[in-house]
């Protein structure tokens, strides 16, 4: 095996120990760090319904609150505005759910399912908890959410979910009597769920884990390529040259050049011992070859 290719192998075998390890790790690190970026977008989507909630219990239900006795509004439902809102959001970024899940909720559709519901109870056990993360098991593969309390602070939203009797006639007419009711101020009834596919994350990681690889990939090239041409002109020419000459010699031919190597380093001094070696042959060759030289 010659010593370019020795070379070669061994910078291959390095490096593909080394690719493999960077690439997994590098992974894990992008896959963190695409959920971190996730989990941060989750939270000011989760700040904006906030946001939108609270503008609705004081800007929108006091000046709709006298069409009530006529046609339940549901956009007096701080809720379904916050809903709406999100839906809105979400033709721009289509992979985040947003659901406000509810115990006992007015409305069924906010109904929380059993792991919701999970949720929901971990915050009413835990007063002082104020926000989950978590992943979770679904059908088409594990999902990241983002959740919050809904705590009932003001009183204005006891209006309708207080007792049947306080609810208005309408919200009866539309969602019936059975639902909704018996909540208490500072109360925990639900809570805010922004939900996405862990499937987002990894293919963010998995885009730039690819062009990582691809760019190292590309300087590995790019030094393998340098240092072959370099150890091709500062190693492998001198010593085949010396090589070629040292063959010469030793057939017998004298007259072939002597090998010269400007560069000071290992090569000159292997260069100088060769060149003093060949004159030291030639010497013997010569005494040899001179029967008067030998008789002395």
């Amino acid at each position: 095996m010659k010593l370019r290719t020795k070379f070669n192998f061994v910078l291959l075998s390095v490096f593909s120990v080394t690719l493999v390890g960077t690439s997994y790790l590098s992974f894990k690190l992008l896959e963190k760090n695409a959920e971190e970026e996730i989990i941060r977008h989750a939270g000011m989507m989760m700040e904006a319904a906030l946001a939108i909630r609270s503008y609705t219990v004081k800007e929108i239900r006091p000046l709709l609150a006298h069409h009530l006795t006529e046609k339940f509004l549901p956009q007096t439902v701080p809720a379904y505005a916050a809903t709406i809102s999100f839906d809105a959001l979400r033709i721009k970024y289509p992979e985040y759910s947003y659901k406000e899940a509810t115990l006992n909720p007015t409305n069924p559709r906010n109904r929380a399912v059993e792991w919701e519901a999970d949720i929901v109870q971990a915050f009413r056990n835990q007063s002082s908890l104020t926000e989950l993360v978590g992943t979770r098991d679904t059908p088409t593969g594990k999902s990241l959410y983002l959740a919050r309390p809904i705590k009932i602070k003001n009183e204005g939203c006891l209006g309708c979910h207080s007792s049947v009797e306080a609810a208005p006639s309408t919200l009866l007419e539309k969602y019936g009597a059975n639902n909704g009711f018996g909540w208490e101020l500072n109360e925990i009834v639900g809570a805010q769920i922004i939900n996405v596919p862990m499937s987002v994350a990894i293919k963010k990681a998995e885009d730039a884990s690819i062009l990582f690889v691809g760019v190292l990939s590309g300087v590995f090239i790019l030094i393998m390529i340098i240092l072959n041409v370099m150890l091709r002109k500062i190693i492998i020419r001198p010593i085949d040259q010396m090589a070629n000459i040292a063959d010469q010699v030793s057939l017998g031919d004298l007259a072939a050049p002597e090998f010269k190597h400007d560069a000071d380093d290992e090569v000159k001094v292997l260069a100088e011992s060769f060149t003093r070696m060949r004159r030291s042959l030639e010497k013997a060759m010569k005494m040899l070859n001179n029967p008067s030289t030998r008789s002395r």
